[in-house]
């Protein structure tokens, strides 16, 4: 498989991953050959990003953290809890508590795993996206950082339901009374959730805060920001860099590694950016790169103490037809590094 931009795509090829709606539902599956429609219609719906099969490179296995399985029970779940908070009716918890146990365990099990970020996002499935990815992230920062699993519990519920405060009608983060924040939105649903402990409502309170207070709700700074809160800003400030179009374009991972690391100890946590970054992979397997020996190539593989230095599959031509393929190990070439990522 290759990771393309949409703009990247000709009709004929085959979609390598299926591609789910907001409620879990399969909108295309994998395998599936695209058309001009199809292509047109994605485009449409703001996917930018997609894989697509390549004969050169079907062996390339895309390790997920979670499983797809997984991810659409979770965001059919997550989708009931938010329908009913749109119209006004309580919300159970019971459909959070089964969420998160299933993406406990699963995680746990493939915590050695670098992040990749490669589900396919469009409209209607992003804020389930990115609460998913938002939550994957803090569970791998809070392993590293060796929390209990009783606080690893608590984190990843505040992380699935962090900007639980956006599905309010009366959300509106433009606003001068910052009660109608959906940070201060999201405190006040959960605060009285007797079944939720009350630091889950304060990682939706204060996941906009910043290090050196000038964050929002209330520019609290450094200690007074909970842990859980320091953790999930993290995660949520690296999927918004790669998604989220108001801040701007869309960065690239390695891209987006640079910018944390420039906001580490002004805007987020030092040591929780630290963590964070040794469970992200800077170059996700499938992405094509431009090597600086000015050989192209596709990333195939990936180390979990360098996830800087990647292997890359090169495809040379020999005589015009024939194909020479060759992997580097970056790990091994130090020599050789990534120029550019190509879309």
């Amino acid at each position: 498989m290759r990771y393309v931009h949409i703009d990247n795509v000709e009709p004929g090829e085959h979609l390598g991953r299926t591609i789910f709606s907001g409620n879990g539902a399969v909108l295309l599956s994998v395998g599936v050959q695209l058309t001009v429609y199809m292509i047109n219609t994605l485009n449409r719906i703001g996917v930018t990003m997609i894989y697509i099969k390549d004969p050169l490179f079907e062996d390339i296995d895309i390790i997920d953290i979670v499983s797809e399985e997984t991810k659409r029970a979770v965001m059919q779940r997550m989708g009931q809890t938010f329908d009913s908070i749109r119209s006004g009716k309580d919300f159970n918890t019971r459909n959070i508590n089964v969420s998160i146990d299933s993406l406990l365990d699963e995680i746990m099990k493939n915590k050695d795993v670098l992040v990749q970020l490669s589900d396919i996002r469009t409209k209607d499935n992003e804020m389930y996206v990115h609460a998913l990815n938002v939550s994957m992230m803090s569970a791998l920062i809070g392993i590293q950082m060796e929390m209990p699993m009783n606080q690893l519990r608590e984190l990843v519920i505040g992380a699935m339901l962090h900007d639980i405060g956006k599905v309010e009608l009366i959300t509106d983060d433009t606003s001068d009374d910052l009660k109608k924040h959906h940070t201060w939105r999201g405190f006040e649903l959960l605060k009285n959730k007797r079944e939720l402990s009350l630091l889950i409502a304060h990682v939706a309170f204060q996941h906009h805060e910043k290090m050196n207070g000038s964050g929002l709700p209330r520019e609290m700074q450094g200690d007074q920001i909970h842990l859980y809160a320091r953790i999930v800003a993290v995660a949520n400030t690296y999927d918004n860099l790669l998604f989220d179009l108001s801040l701007g374009r869309r960065m690239m991972p390695h891209e987006a590694c640079e910018h944390m690391m420039v906001l580490a100890g002004e805007e987020l946590d030092r040591e929780i950016v630290i963590q964070f970054l040794r469970t992200i992979s800077v170059y996700p397997t499938g992405t094509s790169v431009r090597l600086s020996s000015k050989e192209t190539g596709v990333v195939v593989g990936q180390h979990r103490g360098l996830p800087g230095r990647p292997v890359v599959r090169v495809v040379k031509s020999e005589s015009g037809t024939d194909l020479e393929v060759v992997e580097v190990d970056l790990a091994k070439h130090t020599t050789v590094f990534i120029d550019s990522v190509l879309q």
